[in-house]
């Protein structure tokens, strides 16, 4: 049951990300600019927010099952109809939608914290947000592959029939249950406002919420304008090449577990501080993507392997952290966090998309850096004050997340 879960996490964490591969065959495929052709990705990411902060928190009160079957069954119809799309205005509809509906991953990871026992939840996070990583690497390099040899629409109806499939066999090996913790009492209206209150209440969840928004901001922007480069004329690949380069990211699902290591003995906020710094070495190791060739191309690959292993380590920080806040509001305070990290990630695939065509490359990449330098500066005054005051952050609940 937990691979499963976990091939779940890969498909619907996959269909955020593929579009980043045939973003410039779905520009020459509908007659369109590939500046204009990237939008899908920012509405895909629009939709994914919204689906977040909208259904997510409607973990807390209804049965898993049944919400995560309709939601895969209406992903499916939904990328079925991105692929039907004859026009860039439809294509970002269906993409709006795909994000709203794809939000499964999201629910998962909550549900099973409720469901195996204590001993078991490191394992079974550790699994799951592997998953998540394998399918956000591979699902590039999948729609990548496809994509030049059937066209840009072969991906969409490959990944609508996968979660069909996936909807039906959840359906019947999922257990009808709303999870472990004691379900919140209110209207079910009342409950996307929940996140919103937990952060306001909760420092550490703010905490956690900007730091992912600022990671995610610096990626999103960085991988929606690397198709536009490797694609252009300095380097001239296929869309291939995209998800070739996002293959060398794998490395980032070993890292994964020995980032919660880490985060068990040191504490998330030093670890944030790591990822940050790595982050602001990730923008200077890509600015040598600008010269081309064989360095340039070295520069990208390890570039962008640093990059999701900052981002992805953050996220487990972030985990730790949040997570151990509040048992009966899991959905609720995943909701919050992801929203945060989502919003950030489309206000950053909009300004690397604006900087790139005024700055280039390079742009793209101070951008980056500029990106992190706020937060690297906030969880170093943390980490200070913590040491001021004499307290050593120990994340003891996290090791069940990781």
């Amino acid at each position: 049951m937990i691979g499963v879960l976990s091939l779940t996490c890969a498909v619907a964490v996959g269909n955020i990300y593929f579009p980043q591969a045939v973003s410039p065959l779905v520009a020459a495929g509908l007659g369109t600019t590939p500046d204009k052709a990237a939008w899908v990705v920012t509405a895909t990411q629009v939709g994914y927010t919204l689906g977040i902060f909208l259904l997510v928190p409607l973990g807390d009160r209804l049965p898993y099952r049944r919400l995560l079957v309709t939601l895969l069954t209406a992903s499916g119809a939904a990328l079925l109809g991105a692929a039907l799309a004859r026009s860039l205005p439809q294509l970002l509809a269906a993409g709006v939608l795909i994000g709203v509906t794809t939000t499964a991953a999201q629910l998962i990871g909550p549900m099973t914290v409720g469901l195996v026992p204590e001993g078991r939840r490191g394992a079974v996070m550790g699994t799951l947000l592997s998953g998540s990583i394998g399918g956000m690497l591979l699902a590039r390099t999948f729609s990548g592959a496809l994509g030049e040899r059937f066209g840009w629409r072969a991906p969409y109806w490959v990944a609508g029939l996968v979660v069909l499939c996936l909807a039906v066999v959840l359906a019947r090996a999922l257990p009808a249950t709303t999870g472990a913790a004691p379900a919140p009492r209110g209207p079910l209206r009342a409950l996307p406002l929940r996140p919103l209150r937990l952060l306001r209440a909760e420092p550490e969840l703010r905490r956690s919420g900007w730091y992912q928004a600022s990671l995610f901001a610096g990626f999103s922007a960085m991988w929606v304008c690397l198709a536009l480069l490797l694609t252009g004329p300095v380097y001239g690949f296929g869309p291939q090449a995209l998800g070739l380069v996002a293959l060398t990211g794998v490395v980032t699902m070993a890292c994964t577990p020995m980032a919660g290591r880490f985060v068990d003995r040191l504490g998330p906020d030093r670890v944030n501080l790591v990822c940050f710094l790595a982050t602001l070495a990730a923008a200077a190791v890509l600015a040598v993507g600008a010269r081309g060739g064989t360095t340039g191309l070295v520069a990208l690959v390890l570039g962008t392997l640093l990059l999701d292993t900052a981002m992805q380590c953050g996220m487990v920080a972030n985990q730790a952290r949040f997570y151990a806040l509040r048992a009966d509001s899991r959905s609720a305070l995943n909701t919050a966090y992801m929203t945060c990290g989502y919003l950030g990630g489309s206000a950053g695939s909009w300004l690397g998309l604006q900087v790139h065509r005024h700055a280039g490359w390079p742009g793209v990449c101070v951008l980056l850096a500029l990106l992190a330098l706020p937060a690297v500066d906030s969880a170093r005054r943390v980490r200070a004050a913590k040491r001021e005051v004499g307290f050593l952050p120990a994340a003891r609940t996290s090791r069940r997340f990781h």
